[in-house]
C-alpha cells in the first residue's frame, strides 16, 4: 500500500492544484480581459458615442479614452503598493467591484463629461486589478508552471486585442451603451467566485505608503499635455502655451517628487539599469505609434467610408489577430537576434504599414487597408511583446513587478499622446488630412524603431 498509496494521493494533490489553479486563471482571466477588451470596444463605438450625444466634437470625445488611459497610467504602480499592503485578493475584488460599478456608470451617462468622469472611475479600478491579477496567479501556479502562467497572462491583452473591434462592433448595433453594460456580469461572476476560489495573499505591512501626491501630479501632467495638443487647433497660441508650460512644470515636480520619496509612483533608479531606459523610451513611442494607428483606422471606415460599427469591427480585427501567435513565436527570434533588432524590425513592418495606407487606402479595403492592417498586425505582434519582454528581463527580480507596472504605465502615457497628437492633427471634427496623421504615425514609429537599436544584450534572455 505504501509506495502505491504515496502515488495516489500525489496524483490526488496534483490533480487538486491543477484544477484549483485552472479556477484561478479563469478568474484573473476574467478581469485581466475585461479591462483591456473596453478599451478596443471604445475605440469602435466612438462615433457612435459621438452621434448621440448630439454637438459633441471629436476634441471631447477623445476624452473618452484619454481620460482612461491617463489615470490608468498614473494610480497603476501606487496601486501595487496598495496590493501589496492589503494583499492580492483583496486589491484584485475591489478593482473588479469599482470597475463593474463604474461601467453602470458610463451606460448611465446622460452626456460626454458624464461619460468621461464615469472613465476616471473605471480607470481607477482597471489599475488595482491588474497589478494584483498577476500576484494572484503566480501565488496559486505550481513552481514548475510559472512561467507558461505569465505567457497566458500575457495573452490575454492579445486576445482582447483580437476580440475587441468585433465586440464592439456587434454591441454597438444594439446600442452603443452594451460596450458597457456587457461588463456587468463578468463582473458579478468574477467577485462571487473570487471570494470563494481565489488564495488569500499575505499583506505586506512593511510596504511603504504609495506616493498620492505623486499620482496625481503625473495624472495632472498629462492631461495638461494632452489638452494642450487637442488644442492646438481650437485655442490661441497664448492658450495652448500656457497647457504645455502647466505641463512641463508638473511633469518636473513630478519627477523632482519621485527621486525623493521612499514609494515613488516611478522609481527613476530603474532607469539605471541600461537596457531598461531604451526600451521603455521605446515602448512609449511605439505605443504613440499604435493608438494613433488604430483610431485613424477607425475614423477612417465610420466617417470617410460611412461603414457601420460591426463592419469597422471586422475590417480591423486581421491586424490584432496577427499578435498573439507572433507574440509567441517572436521569442526564439529575440533570443538569437536580440531584442533590440527584433523589435526595431517590427517597427519596420509597422511603419511599412501605414505607408501602405497613405499611398493605397483610397483603392478600398482588399487592395488597401487589409495589407496594410495586416502589415501592422505583425509589427506589433513582433514590437510589443519584445520590448516588454527586454524591459522586464533587464531588472532583477526583485523588480518584476515595480518594473512591468512601469512599463505598463509607459505605453498608457504614449496612448494619451498618440490620441492627442491625432486629434490635433485631423481637427475637432476628424474631417482632416489622414496622409499627414499617417506620415506622423511612421515618423514616431521611425523613432521607436532608432530607440530599439539602444537596447543592448544583458545576462539573462529577454524571450
Amino acid at each position: 500500500m505504501g509506495s502505491s498509496g504515496t502515488r495516489a494521493a500525489e496524483q490526488t494533490s496534483g490533480q487538486g492544484t491543477a484544477a484549483r489553479f485552472g479556477a484561478v486563471f479563469a478568474i484573473v482571466a476574467a478581469g485581466v480581459a475585461m479591462s483591456n477588451l473596453d478599451v478596443f470596444i471604445v475605440n469602435v463605438a466612438l462615433p457612435q458615442i459621438g452621434g448621440h450625444f448630439a454637438g459633441a466634437s471629436l476634441a471631447s470625445l477623445s476624452w473618452i479614452l484619454n481620460a482612461y488611459a491617463v489615470v490608468f497610467a498614473a494610480l497603476l504602480v501606487p496601486a501595487g503598493g496598495l496590493a501589496d499592503r492589503a494583499g492580492a485578493k483583496r486589491a484584485y475584488l475591489l478593482g473588479i467591484a469599482v470597475f463593474t460599478l463604474a461601467s453602470v456608470g458610463c451606460a448611465l451617462a446622460p452626456g460626454v463629461w458624464w461619460l468621461v468622469g464615469a472613465r476616471v472611475v473605471q480607470a481607477a479600478g482597471g489599475a488595482m486589478l491588474i497589478p494584483s491579477s498577476l500576484g494572484l496567479l503566480l501565488a496559486a501556479a505550481p513552481p514548475e508552471r510559472r512561467v507558461s502562467a505569465v505567457r497566458g497572462w500575457t495573452a490575454i491583452s492579445g486576445l482582447a486585442a483580437a476580440l475587441g473591434p468585433v465586440a464592439g462592433g456587434l454591441l454597438t448595433q444594439l446600442d452603443w451603451r452594451w460596450i458597457f453594460l456587457v461588463n456587468v456580469p463578468v463582473g458579478a461572476a468574477a467577485l462571487i467566485a473570487g471570494r470563494r476560489l481565489l488564495p488569500g495573499t499575505a499583506a505586506r505591512r512593511d510596504a511603504g505608503r504609495p506616493d498620492l501626491l505623486g499620482a496625481a501630479l503625473l495624472t495632472a501632467g498629462i492631461a495638461a499635455l494632452a489638452l494642450g495638443v487637442v488644442k492646438t487647433e481650437s485655442w490661441s497660441g497664448i492658450e495652448v502655451t500656457g497647457a504645455l508650460l502647466a505641463a512641463a512644470v508638473l511633469v518636473a515636480w513630478f519627477l523632482l517628487r519621485s527621486a525623493r520619496h521612499p514609494s515613488p509612483v516611478l522609481p527613476l533608479g530603474l532607469f539605471r539599469v541600461p537596457a531598461f531606459s531604451p526600451a521603455s523610451l521605446a515602448n512609449v513611442l511605439f505605443a504613440v505609434a499604435f493608438a494613433a494607428m488604430l483610431l485613424s483606422c477607425v475614423l477612417w471606415c465610420q466617417d470617410v467610408w460611412e461603414w457601420s460599427a460591426l463592419r469597422t469591427g471586422l475590417a480591423i480585427t486581421p491586424g490584432p489577430l496577427m499578435v498573439p501567435a507572433l507574440a509567441v513565436g517572436g521569442a526564439p527570434l529575440a533570443r538569437r537576434a536580440g531584442a533590440g533588432p527584433l523589435a526595431a524590425a517590427g517597427c519596420a513592418v509597422f511603419a511599412a504599414g501605414i505607408g501602405w495606407w497613405a499611398w493605397r487606402m483610397a483603392d478600398g479595403y482588399a487592395a488597401g487597408m487589409l495589407p496594410g492592417m495586416l502589415l501592422t498586425g505583425v509589427g506589433v505582434g513582433l514590437t510589443l511583446p519584445t520590448l516588454i519582454g527586454a524591459a522586464v528581463a533587464a531588472l532583477p527580480p526583485a523588480n518584476f513587478s515595480t518594473g512591468s507596472a512601469v512599463v505598463t504605465m509607459a505605453r498608457q502615457v504614449g496612448t494619451v499622446i498618440g490620441v492627442a497628437a491625432l486629434i490635433a492633427v485631423l481637427g475637432r471634427d476628424g474631417d482632416g488630412d489622414y496622409d499627414t496623421a499617417w506620415l506622423m504615425t511612421a515618423v514616431v514609429t521611425a523613432a521607436a524603431g532608432v530607440a530599439c537599436l539602444f537596447i543592448r544584450r544583458t545576462g539573462r534572455r529577454s524571450g
